[in-house]
């Protein structure tokens, strides 16, 4: 049976080093969860060949701000085209209902009680500095964030974000794109 896979992946530059070009930020880790193996996993630049079939046999791709980011700097790496994967991208629902767009961390304190442990900036930090075990972590927090985020909203049709004004609620459908057990996302042309 085919199941979605949560998705994260940190960079080794600033968009400012590189000019805002996605294809030039280079990946230094990518954290997933399988929900058909139930762990998490990470992958380093050099492994992501291991990590293609994954995401190519992969219900949907379940990610935050993955299809304007995450799959931008995966493209690169990918001889087909990442574009025709299927993505369910949970900020885009945020903003369609909200007309604005929120960061993870404010979902998931006032939906999860919890919060990220840091930001984008402290992992390439940690990349730069050779401290793998502390990115690889980092991601993968991310990654579980993500996932306890999405299973939320899939099983109560919401989520909850804190404005001026207190606690609100947004409502999402973040139903799994059905899919046979026999379908591939192949996408590299022959």
């Amino acid at each position: 049976m085919t199941t979605p896979l949560v998705l994260d992946l940190e960079t080794k530059y600033t968009f400012a080093e590189v000019g805002g070009d996605h294809r030039k930020l280079q990946i230094s880790v990518v954290g997933i969860y399988d929900y058909s193996e139930d762990k998490y996993e990470s992958y380093r630049e050099e492994d992501l060949p291991k990590l293609f079939p994954k995401l190519e046999h992969a219900q949907m791709i379940v990610g935050y701000n993955v299809r304007k980011f995450d799959m931008q700097v995966l493209a690169p790496y990918y001889l087909g085209k990442i574009e025709s994967f299927p993505v369910l991208d949970l900020i885009e629902e945020i903003e369609k209902n909200l007309g604005f767009r929120l960061a993870l961390d404010d979902l998931a304190r006032e939906t999860l009680g919890v919060k990220k442990g840091g930001h984008g900036l402290l992992a390439i930090n940690h990349f730069r500095e050779g401290k793998w075990d502390e990115l690889i972590k980092y991601c993968l927090s991310d990654v579980e964030i993500t996932k306890k985020l999405y299973e939320y909203g899939k099983s109560e049709g919401k989520v909850f974000y804190k404005d001026q004004y207190g606690r609100r609620e947004i409502k999402v459908n973040w139903k799994d794109r059905v899919k046979t057990e026999t379908e591939v996302n192949l996408t590299i042309p022959l």
